[in-house]
């Protein structure tokens, strides 16, 4: 009877330990863990080569360019387009601006903006312990660029585990390959700092449209990959969006991963353009 109650003692402390961590705190001790180290590998290779070896390496090579050069075209031609597609697009002052228009305009006329700002901020809820925020400020010039600036905190206050938070920073160097009227697509490079505990930079990249299929709404979604160390940082959402002159209200979902945690949150915000 002892050792039955003595192992089920245990038992219950192990638990309470394993577990005694906020959500936000496990997320950040996934994102620590360093890749472990590679075995050097040694190659050692013939050094007798004949003719017939050398001829196979000489067309093997020429096959291998001519690959590279055809996959460089299309790579090109998929990401960064040829300079007769979308000519004569330009960034709106804000969408649906006296049109059914919505980020771009086919013409240059009164609704045409050299250099436009975007800024929105949403509030994030996931329970009644955990909520976010994001802040996000998207810089739009030469009609086809973009910088996007992100900002992203979460608080938790758990009864069981205490207070907790975590920042995120995300910087994006944007290029927005489809410019229609009523819908635009985009991709991205860049970088992310995590902060809290975790203080690690990572490569970053990114995908978004919005479709503006009825005046004055919009649908955007929006998708970002962070690499730090051996795990990610995941964002995904989900947005409809409701313009009203320069400005815009934002309700939608979102998830985010952050190394081996997920959350998923019901999100609500406003949105400005400035021109």
């Amino acid at each position: 009877m002892k050792r039955t109650l003595l192992c089920l003692i245990v038992f219950v402390l192990t638990t309470q330990i394993g577990f005694s961590q906020s959500k936000i705190n496990r997320a950040e001790n996934s994102l620590k863990k360093k890749p472990e180290p590679s075995s050097a590998r040694s190659y050692s290779g013939s050094d007798d080569d004949d003719d017939s070896s050398s001829d196979l390496g000489f067309f093997g090579e020429f096959f291998a360019d001519i690959f590279i050069q055809g996959f460089s075209f299309l790579t090109y031609q998929t990401f960064i387009g040829t300079p007769n597609e979308f000519p004569n697009s330009y960034v709106t002052k804000y969408p649906f601006n006296n049109s059914d228009k919505g980020n771009y305009n086919v013409g240059l006329d009164e609704n045409f903006s050299r250099f436009r700002t975007d800024l929105s901020g949403r509030y994030l809820f996931e329970n009644n312990t955990l909520k976010s925020m994001d802040l996000s400020l998207n810089l739009r010039f030469l009609r086809r660029f973009g910088l996007d600036f992100d900002y992203y905190q979460l608080w938790e206050n758990n009864p069981n585990f205490g207070k907790d938070n975590l920042a995120i920073y995300d910087f994006l160097a944007k290029y927005y390959r489809v410019r229609a009227e009523k819908f635009d697509l985009w991709w991205g490079l860049g970088t992310t700092y995590v902060g809290g505990e975790v203080h690690q930079f990572g490569f970053t990249y990114g995908l978004g449209m919005e479709w503006f299929f009825a005046n004055p709404l919009s649908i955007e979604a929006n998708f970002n990959q962070s690499f730090i160390n051996t795990e990610t940082v995941n964002k995904l959402n989900f947005l409809l969006n409701y313009h009203k002159k320069n400005f815009k209200l934002i309700g939608g979902y979102e998830h985010l991963k952050i190394g081996s945690q997920d959350f998923s949150n019901i999100t609500v915000g406003v949105g400005l353009f400035l021109y």
